[in-house]
């Protein structure tokens, strides 16, 4: 009784917390994101009040929060939408691979990790946060805009490479033998490839199936599905966010209208106990040590997800501001990093890598929402700076060529 007590006075305290915290971000038009990592690192290990009785359930709303991201990302986009996006932006995942792999590799040889180590950081630099990208794209009201199915599909790209690297670095860090990590890698493309053919191929017959014209039993049907989805796959060595993701592909029209509405208050309470566990587990103490690789990381890998962004964006036909958008808006790393960091810790390559991919982590999570927001402003700023205002190119070619030279003369003389 007294263990409930504690349990419900601290997850009650946590959703209070939350409330405020979202308000605060509401007034100054700002993410709460970024409060909410604050916030889990404040009551997490070595924070100022370390929580314990409620650790287990925020732990499992957390999982949740992701996988309720994902599920609503895929709910604005059909089957066929995935489809042509997959098929027009796979050079723009090449890219992103290229330019943000790279560099967490480089660094890992550099401190003399070894190659395992240099594989595990590049894919903690490659991966940018589903989950905190969706809620950004929410946040800012940009889930219509034209930039966003690039970003969208770029995102994608991502998680579905994720089918193929986990098993790949699950097989490195344990040592098995060729035959057996091919073993699992073939299963897990298996999973992946038969859960898209189902979202596209048969998706309006899981749309008829689920529809209801009784909110409950749409609502207790779609995430019931969902979860189920998500458990399997991350059971079968796949990532849970992209069967969540395709589950959402799949249904279309008024399901998904109505799933939409029903879902968004469970997605956005769910999310934020995401984001205040990833601080939870984060120890303060850990970070300084290896602050300073981590922001020069940070800022070397942020500005390669602006350029991928802006590159991809440019491709598809989109203006300046959008490309942009796109770059600023997949700065953020989140859940995958910090997986793929956990995977190596617990096979204990290399002792400070850990704290090293939280912090970087840390340090693009916060600043994610920020370049999301701000990244178009500031170029178009920059680029306004860099072009003659309109007036002055309208006198400058009004004004004959010998009245143009006279005030040249004239300073000179003056000099």
């Amino acid at each position: 009784m007294h263990s409930s007590a504690i349990f419900l006075i601290e997850f009650g305290a946590i959703i209070l917390g939350l409330g405020l915290l979202g308000r605060l971000a509401g007034r100054l038009q700002f993410s709460p994101i970024p409060l909410y990592l604050l916030a889990g690192l404040a009551f997490g290990e070595g924070g100022l009040l370390p929580l314990g009785a409620s650790e287990e359930f925020v732990a499992i709303g957390a999982e949740i929060g992701v996988i309720l991201l994902l599920l609503m990302l895929g709910l604005e986009y059909t089957a066929s939408d995935l489809v042509s996006n997959l098929k027009t932006q796979y050079p723009a995942g090449l890219v992103d691979m290229t330019l943000n792999a790279l560099p967490g590799a480089a660094l890992a040889l550099l401190m003399g990790w070894g190659p395992v180590a240099a594989v595990v950081l590049a894919g903690v630099t490659w991966i940018s946060s589903s989950g905190v990208i969706a809620k950004v794209l929410g946040d800012l009201g940009r889930l219509g805009n034209r930039e966003t199915p690039v970003i969208l599909s770029i995102l994608v790209l991502e998680d579905l490479a994720m089918a193929v690297y986990l098993p790949i670095i699950t097989a490195l860090l344990a040592g098995v033998s060729l035959a057996t990590g091919s073993v699992t890698l073939a299963i897990a493309l298996g999973v992946a490839g038969l859960v898209l053919f189902v979202a596209v191929r048969y998706g309006r017959v899981i749309s008829r199936f689920v529809s209801s014209d009784d909110p409950e039993k749409l609502l207790l049907v779609v995430l019931g599905l969902t979860l189920l989805v998500a458990g399997i796959a991350q059971q079968l060595q796949v990532s849970a966010a992209v069967g969540a993701f395709l589950v959402g592909i799949a249904l279309s029209g008024e399901v998904a209208e109505g799933a939409h509405n029903l879902l968004a208050p469970l997605r956005d309470l769910f999310a934020a106990v995401f984001f205040v566990f990833f601080g939870l587990h984060t120890d303060p103490q850990s970070i300084p040590p290896v602050i300073l690789p981590a922001l020069g990381l940070a800022v070397v890998t942020a500005l390669t997800k602006i350029a991928t962004g802006w590159w991809a964006a440019r491709r598809a036909g989109i203006s300046a501001k959008g490309r942009w958008r796109a770059g600023g808006t997949l700065v953020a790393r989140g859940e995958f990093s910090i997986v793929i960091a956990g995977l190596a810790v617990t096979a204990g390559i290399e002792p400070q890598l850990g704290p090293l991919a939280t912090a970087y982590v840390l340090v693009l999570v916060i600043i994610g929402p920020l370049t999301a927001r701000y990244t178009e402003p500031i170029a178009m700023w920059l680029a306004g700076r860099r072009t003659p205002a309109p007036d002055t190119l309208l006198a400058q070619r009004s004004t004959p060529a010998a009245e143009t030279l006279e005030p040249m003369e004239d300073s000179g003389r003056d000099r």
